[in-house]
Order: C-alpha cells, then structure tokens, then sequence
C-alpha cells in the first residue's frame, strides 16, 4: 500500500491505514478476503471444504483478533501496567494475529510489540516487512529495529539495546499516561538493563499473556475446533498408511504433509516410535523400520491452521495381527487413565484439588510417568499444567479450571525395563457445565481389555 509523506515519521510508520474495502464483503466463510495473492496466510479450500462438510463453523477473524486483545488489556489493566513487551513469536500472534518466519524468530528475536493498556498496538518486525501486517487494522505502527541478539548486532548488542529501550520510554511517555509499569514476556539481557537505566519498573509479562491466553473466546473456540478436524483427517491417513516396512520418518512425514495442505503451519516436536523405541517416553522418530507387531505411539504437538495447538496421542498397533496380552493391558492402563482424569475435572475445580484425586495409573509406571497429568493448549501447550503429586512440591501451582480454557489429559504407561510403552492424549474444552470433547479420533478397542 502506498504511504502518504505524512505517514512516514523517523523510523517507522503509522499505521492507520485504509483497509481495502474488498474485506467489508468477506467471501471465505472467516471472514478474510477471497484472495490467495494476499499476504495473510490461512486455511486452504481442502480445510474450508472438510469443515463444511463435517458441520464446523470457521471462526470470525476479526471478531477474534478483538477479543484477545480485549483480554490483553484486561490483565494489564488488573495489574496496572502501563503496557505490554512481547518477544516471543506466540505473543506477538496473539496480540497482533501477524506471522513472519515463526520458527526462525523463536531463536532469532528480530521482532517484538508493544500493547498499551488502551489497546494501542505498535509491531516491529523484520526489515522491509510491513506489508505483512497491513491487513490488521489493530496494529497501529510498523517499526524496525527490535534486534539487538548477538548474531545480528555483534559488539554493538549493549548499543542498540539502549537505541531500542529508548523508543520504549519514549512510547510509555506518549501511551502510559505516566504509569512506568512495564510487563515484558522475554528480553536479551541488555535490553532489560537498559530498560531499569531509564527508570522503567519491569515485571513478569508471562503471567499477563499466559492469562490472557488460558480463556478462549468463540471465535478461538472454533478455530481450535476446524485445527482439530485437520488434524485429525491428517492422523486418519497416517493410520491408513501404516505398514510394516516403512520407516519412523516415513510415517512422520504424512502428518507434515497434510498439515500444510490444509493450511496447518509447523509441527513443534517430531515424538514418534515404534517398538523398543517406545519405552522409554520422548523418543525422537528416526530410521527404524516398523514391525509387524509393534505398538506405534505418537504425540501430534501440531500448529495447525490459524495457529492453533492441536496436541493429541495416540497408540496404534503395526500390521493385520493379534495384540499381545502385555501390549493390551499397557494400552488399557493408558485409556483408562485419560478417561478416568476427564471425568475428575470440571469448572471451579481446583489444579492441586485435580492432582491429589486425579487417576495416577499403577505404581508400576509411575518411574516413567509423563510429566504432567493434564496441561492447557491455544496457540501452543499453554497454562495450566498439572503435575503428579509428588511432583507438586518442585514444580506445581495452584489454579482454577474456567469456563473457555482448553486442556489435554495424558498418560503415558510403559514400566522401566518393559519393551513397550502406550502414548495416549485427548483435547477437552471446559464449558459452564463440564467438558467438551473436541477430539473425535477413535482409541483401538481391540487394545482395550473389557
């Protein structure tokens, strides 16, 4: 889009810029326009055509994009913050809805935003990259010049941190209304001191985002749910693929694929094993080739569309052959672990009230338990998580199941020195009244001992 000279200010640009009038006559069912030359990235045709046909509703993107800020304001403004510093790509997501190269910035912090406790969003982003948020209206200012991390700045790091604190003190001058209070999620170290130099207080802006992030809107809600029939018609065709002979990687590689062909975005782990492999827990898929017999066992950890976690295990048995007697009962401990913790939790519960009544699976597997019993999921594994009792004392903290959080009850059953292990996960949404169940993907009942 063409900027006007009074558009261009030392530095960065304003944004206010005039959305294209094409986007107040939307024709994809999300709101966004009927345009595959644009900027913005998003489900495929395949993804809208399944959703149709499975009876889900897309989510409005705009309506979205409001309410999580709204959420954002909110939890600065409990806090009285002045405002809110983001390096870490989820947030920026989530604050902006603007993507660039997310893997690469996870270690790479060459973007940022700020969000005012009045909502004012600034974004800096990669060089020459502002057509790449100029479809949202919520973004305010474009900048540059967040990347002060080694790689990019040398020995002048200490330099441009300084440059980029300045910018902040001058933004909290213009936007705080003299409120000093600054949450920030993750900063180089440089940034921070040069930050408290200029007499900005600094405080956890984790907790502002994680927050923020736990409780969906129904716009998030349905995003998470068309993320999950993705996802899920993606594990459909590994499963119809699985076959004695084929490799770890070659049955991996299916879950990648699908996923970006509906409009998915990047895979976080690559947990998938066969066999031995599965016990113990954690396993990266390698060159093994699988076996007639043995257990398959895998864990999605999938950002599909919309950026949407979709993490749900299964295990699943190679070949046209009867189970073992061992290969059920480790199965049926797993599936009768996850079942037992769903039915526990409801809204109001408490996370450490969970733990202390959760099913915590036969003693026998407790050496090799998974390290939590239940975590949230929106954007990635998000807020809460649920350890295990005797985990609670190192790591756990208290909380409350609410109404629009996402949660993924686990268990991982596989006794130290046993060949194999079971991986099993299922997706849950907390409502009013109990839990919603958003993953459809069937157990294998002939694992199941009744």
């Amino acid at each position: 889009m063409a900027m006007e000279a009074s558009d261009i200010i030392t530095g960065y640009t304003t944004s206010n810029r005039k959305i294209d009038p094409a986007r107040r006559r939307p024709v994809k069912p999300d709101g966004s326009p009927d345009d595959n030359d644009r900027v913005e990235i998003g489900p495929t045709a395949l993804a809208f055509k399944a959703w149709e046909k499975a009876g889900l509703e897309a989510p409005n993107l705009e309506a979205m994009r409001e309410f999580r800020l709204s959420r954002l304001i909110g939890e600065l403004r409990k806090h009285d913050y002045a405002g809110l510093l983001c390096f870490d790509p989820l947030n920026i997501r989530y604050a902006t809805d603007s993507t660039n190269m997310q893997l690469w910035i996870t270690h790479n912090p060459a973007r940022a935003c700020f969000v005012s406790a009045d909502g004012y969003i600034i974004l800096w982003d990669y060089a020459n990259c502002g057509h790449l948020s100029a479809h949202l209206p919520l973004v305010r200012e474009y900048r540059t010049g967040a990347s002060f991390f080694y790689f990019t700045a040398g020995d002048r790091v200490e330099e441009l941190a300084g440059r980029f604190a300045g910018e902040i003190d001058e933004i909290l001058r213009a936007h705080g209304g003299g409120n000093r209070r600054l949450a920030i999620d993750r900063i180089e170290p440089e940034g921070l001191l040069a930050l408290r130099r200029l007499g900005i207080e600094t405080f956890q802006g984790q907790e502002v985002t994680e927050l923020a992030r736990a409780i969906k809107g129904p716009d998030d809600i349905r995003a998470m749910k068309c993320a999950v029939h993705s996802c899920e018609l993606a594990m459909h065709k590994m499963q119809a693929e699985l076959r004695p002979g084929m490799t770890e990687n070659d049955l991996w590689s299916i879950l990648h694929a699908e996923n970006i062909k509906h409009g998915g975005e990047w895979i976080e782990t690559r947990i998938l094993a066969s066999g031995p492999r599965t016990n113990p827990w954690f396993q990266e898929c390698g060159p093994r080739v699988i076996q007639e017999g043995d257990l398959v066992a895998f864990d999605t950890d999938l950002i599909g569309v919309y950026g949407m976690c979709c993490d749900i295990s299964r295990t699943w048995l190679c070949g046209d052959v009867e189970p073992t007697a061992e290969q059920k009962r480790l199965y049926t401990a797993a599936y009768s672990q996850v079942m037992n913790n769903i039915e526990i939790i409801k809204p109001g519960m408490g996370f450490k009230e969970f733990s202390d009544t959760a099913d915590l699976a036969s003693p026998e597997f407790r050496h090799n338990r998974y390290g939590v019993l239940a975590h949230g999921a929106g954007l990635c594994d998000e807020y809460p998580s649920l350890y295990f009792p005797e985990d609670y004392p190192a790591t756990g903290y208290d909380g409350t199941f609410e109404p629009g959080m996402f949660v993924c009850v686990e268990s991982y059953c596989g006794a130290v020195g046993g060949r194999e292990g079971v991986k099993l996960e299922q997706q849950l949404l907390v409502t009013e009244t109990g839990l919603e169940d958003v993953t459809s993907y069937p157990y294998e009942a002939h694992l199941i001992n009744r």
